[in-house]
């Protein structure tokens, strides 16, 4: 039975291929549209969580001021000193590498060409805390720190803009160049990895990296230090260390007990989680206004059926006269309308993969087949199908022979 009326839904679709594309059409838009939103999403997410994670590993930020977010400002708030990094690196455990950081902006000179970029002065624990590798050349010597010579590493946007045309693809050909910085000119002795896209937007490969030294006495002109990074060692407590932090620097900068920090302390894990959370919640809204259309689409589903019993009227009264069972009619136009509603979610799930993809490559985001959803989104569909297409069934099943072959 289960078998005669499959077949028999299957051919009642046949018959009428536009009707049946009709009506499907709002389970296809829906299903597609949920599980695009909920792809992309996803590789919104991850994207974000690569991003941050690229600004160092276990990494915490201090800066001055007293709050973080909107309108935030450190003025007013003392910088730090390299003072304070040295307590940091020798009074507090659990800590890998600790990096002085100053920026600046400026705009650099080369080649015949000027590129406006910001300069950066640090130590060679920068690189670690930042995840910063060497795609050319090496790092600053130690002599060199201390003695805040002349030498610079540039990011690959800076090699690109500067000497892409006489140093073509090779970033070991712009080793030993010269860049103007200000008034000053420096050699080039090594040149950045490229990071790419920052969690903020920004082009993490438009930086210049100098001593700290060196930045402080020849580009700011005073001995501050912006901002502290803290990259925790493996298995660290990120909460005890966040905690020692705070007492040394309350400590170092005569705060009494009643006053509140004038700096704060930033985890880059909370930040991760933060973004994926709020990209999660968006999601997950942007798939529920989605999922709208797949009641749309069951809605139709159900008028179009009943639209189908009214036609024919006739032929289940023939079926009833001869003895067919209320249950077997019932059957028969329950799996046609499961049929259409499962036939629009496969056809919304193939959509819906050309969509992620092109979409993903787009918005330069990974694209991640969820099979999860996949599977969630054609059940619904089905499941829709059972729904909107029992009620018209049912009425079938009830019809009146003797009435229905009448029926004109």
């Amino acid at each position: 039975m289960l078998w005669n009326s499959l077949l028999l839904a299957l051919r009642e679709i046949r018959r009428h291929l536009l009707r049946s594309f009709l009506t499907i059409l709002g389970i296809v838009i829906g299903v597609s549209a949920v599980i695009t939103m909920v792809t992309l999403g996803k590789g919104a997410t991850q994207a974000v969580q690569d991003q941050i994670t690229s600004l160092g590993t276990n990494l915490l930020m201090v800066r001055p001021g007293q709050r973080l977010g909107p309108g935030a400002s450190g003025a007013g708030a003392p910088s730090f000193t390299v003072e304070d990094v040295a307590a940091m690196r020798t009074q507090i455990g659990g800590i890998a590498a600790v990096a002085p950081e100053v920026r600046s902006g400026v705009t650099v000179v080369a080649n015949g060409r000027n590129w406006a970029t910001s300069v950066t002065g640090t130590t060679n624990d920068y690189f670690f805390t930042n995840n910063w590798s060497l795609a050319a050349g090496r790092s600053f010597e130690e002599t060199e720190e201390r003695a805040g010579a002349a030498v610079c590493l540039i990011g690959e946007t800076i090699r690109r803009e500067l000497f892409g045309a006489s140093a073509g693809s090779n970033p070991a050909d712009a080793l030993g160049q010269r860049l103007r910085v200000k008034q000053f000119s420096c050699d080039i002795v090594g040149v950045l990895a490229s990071k790419g896209q920052g969690a903020m937007g920004n082009d993490q490969d438009d930086v210049v990296l100098l001593p700290l030294a060196t930045v402080q006495r020849r580009v700011t002109g005073s001995t501050r230090v912006q901002t502290i990074l803290v990259s925790m060692a493996e298995g660290s407590d990120a909460e005890r260390v966040k905690a020692g932090i705070r007492d040394l620097l309350r400590e170092r900068r005569k705060l009494g007990a009643g006053d509140e920090d004038n700096f704060n302390v930033l985890d880059t894990a909370q930040l991760a989680q933060t973004f994926s959370s709020t990209t999660r919640v968006m999601t997950m809204l942007l798939g529920a206004v989605a999922a709208v259309s797949l009641l749309v689409g069951g809605i139709g589903i159900m008028n179009i059926m009943l639209v189908s019993v009214t036609e024919r009227t006739r032929e289940i009264g023939v079926r009833l006269a001869i003895g067919a069972l209320e249950a077997e009619v019932l059957l028969q136009f329950l799996i046609e309308a499961v049929a259409l509603a499962a036939l629009g979610g496969v056809v919304g799930i193939v959509l819906a993969a050309i969509f992620s993809i092109t979409g993903a490559r787009l918005m330069d985001v990974p694209y991640q087949f969820d099979v999860p959803i996949n599977l969630l989104a054609f059940v619904f569909s089905a499941g829709i199908g059972v729904l909107f297409g029992y009620f018209p069934a049912r009425r079938a099943a009830r019809l009146d022979p003797i009435e229905a072959l009448r029926h004109e």
